[in-house]
């Protein structure tokens, strides 16, 4: 969970740093900082649920190789997959929500000198 996280941060912060420059020109040409936060939170979003819905595929699809190393847990508890799905959403989301409050502190005048 912590490497997902750190990996979803890493993604998400290396994203906004490249977009500094579109970002301050949104906040030039009058997008108010909540519409910045959505786009950024939008885009981690949809890497997150494309990551999950692969994994739980994954997870699903390869459940009789690993049954011999789950302890005390069915290859197939949808309740153990579902609880890991909305733990990593949740992570996942504060892991966004970071590089998108950054992103929405972008003074326009910095951004549109920087090229």
């Amino acid at each position: 969970m912590l490497l997902a996280t750190i990996g979803i941060y890493g993604v998400i912060s290396y994203s906004v740093a490249l977009r500094t420059h579109e970002m301050g020109m949104r906040a030039a040409l009058g997008a108010c900082r909540w519409d910045q936060l959505r786009l950024v939170l939008s885009g981690g979003v949809v890497l997150t649920a494309l990551g999950l819905g692969s994994g739980v595929f994954g997870a699903l699809a390869l459940t009789r190789l690993l049954a011999s190393l789950l302890l005390g847990v069915s290859p197939h508890d949808l309740w153990s997959i579902a609880a890991a799905a909305v733990i990593l959403t949740a992570v996942a989301a504060v892991a966004c929500y970071l590089p998108a409050r950054r992103a929405t502190k972008v003074d326009p005048m910095v951004a549109l000198r920087q090229e």
